[in-house]
């Protein structure tokens, strides 16, 4: 049985777990030390300020999460957001992460947001830190490439690009009404 909800405090030891693997054994994320359990509460406690962030459970168990964040941060960006995902290792290919973003999609546009951008670590060459399933899950799901930065992420003692993909998700007005945050959804 599979479940969303929202993230919780208390799941950050949960997701540290996941993200964990991809700091250690990937070049998914750029990030070198796996964050402390108080640091990961925290991103998670800033987050749901402002945005969704959303957990998924198969039989109970948390298997992966998804947020949101602001996309540069000024005024004129509130409809853009940058959209992050990360499932556990040994559950991927079962559906959960278009579950998750689908979840987070709807969420977003009840916020207003217009615009998802992910930004994706991307090989020049696929090694065994690193290959194109993410953007290709992406494009999978309506995003199309922005952007491509070359060899702008080293990690493992290899360079790798970093690609800007985005998916439009609402109307573009003349007037645009104003975003409203996560927790006023409610």
């Amino acid at each position: 049985m599979m479940e969303i909800r929202k993230a919780e405090l208390s799941d950050a030891e949960r997701l540290l777990e996941i993200y964990g693997y991809y700091v250690r054994n990937t070049a998914i994320t750029f990030e070198y030390d796996t964050p402390s359990p108080d640091e990961f509460r925290s991103r998670i406690e800033q987050t749901l300020k402002r945005y969704p962030y959303l957990v998924i459970l198969r039989d109970g168990l948390i298997e992966g999460y998804a947020y949101a964040g602001p996309f540069v941060g000024r005024a004129a960006y509130d409809w853009s957001c940058e959209v992050t995902i990360y499932l556990d290792h040994k559950a991927q290919k079962l559906g959960m992460g278009r579950m998750l973003y689908e979840a987070l999609e709807a969420e977003l546009r009840k916020m207003g947001i217009l615009n998802l951008y992910a930004c994706i670590a991307y090989p020049e060459t696929e090694d065994e830190y690193l290959s194109a399933n993410s953007a290709d899950f992406h494009a999978h799901l309506g995003f199309v490439k922005a952007g491509e930065f070359h060899k702008c992420g080293y990690k493992f003692g290899r360079w790798y690009h970093m690609i800007w993909m985005e998916k439009i998700i609402g109307k573009h007005k003349e007037q645009q009404p104003p975003v409203r945050g996560y927790a006023d959804l409610k």
